[in-house]
């Protein structure tokens, strides 16, 4: 696909990531954000400080960034624990069974779009898939043990 129009679709949406993924390298202001995130796009996008700065005061009432007296923010360790689960996105960290659930609907979406535009990408991982299918099943009484 044109890599601007996806970087378009994916800027706004995503920027809480990439400030985080950003602030785990080094503290850095809200300016030294936008010129990473443009250096990192290669140009394709640079935040406006209107989306940037609401963001960074947002996500400092969130405890998940510290504000420090030279101006630059870095991740608390409350982040730094997000960025460490292994599922999903930071941020996004499913805390309920219906949470699981809902991200667990969302890789099966994944994989049956796979299945249909590119079978030979699951094809390697059929036995896998029915086993979790299989416990799965199990769970609610459809199934084997």
């Amino acid at each position: 696909m044109f890599p601007p129009f996806r970087w378009m679709m994916h800027r706004r949406r995503g920027l809480r990531t990439w400030i985080i993924s950003i602030l785990a390298n080094a503290p850095k202001n809200g300016a030294e954000i936008m010129d990473e995130i443009e250096t990192m796009t290669q140009g394709w996008w640079r935040p406006s400080p209107g989306s940037v700065y609401p963001l960074l005061d947002q996500m400092t009432q969130e405890e998940l960034l510290k504000k420090r007296d030279d101006g630059r923010y870095e991740l608390t360790a409350k982040a730094k624990e997000e960025l460490e689960w292994p599922f999903g996105m930071p941020g996004r960290k499913p805390q309920t069974v219906e949470d699981m659930l809902n991200e667990m609907t969302g890789y099966a979406s994944y994989l049956e779009d796979l299945s249909r535009s590119d079978r030979s990408k699951i094809a390697p991982f059929r036995d896998k898939i029915k086993n979790v299918a299989d416990r799965l099943a199990a769970l609610v009484g459809t199934g084997k043990p």
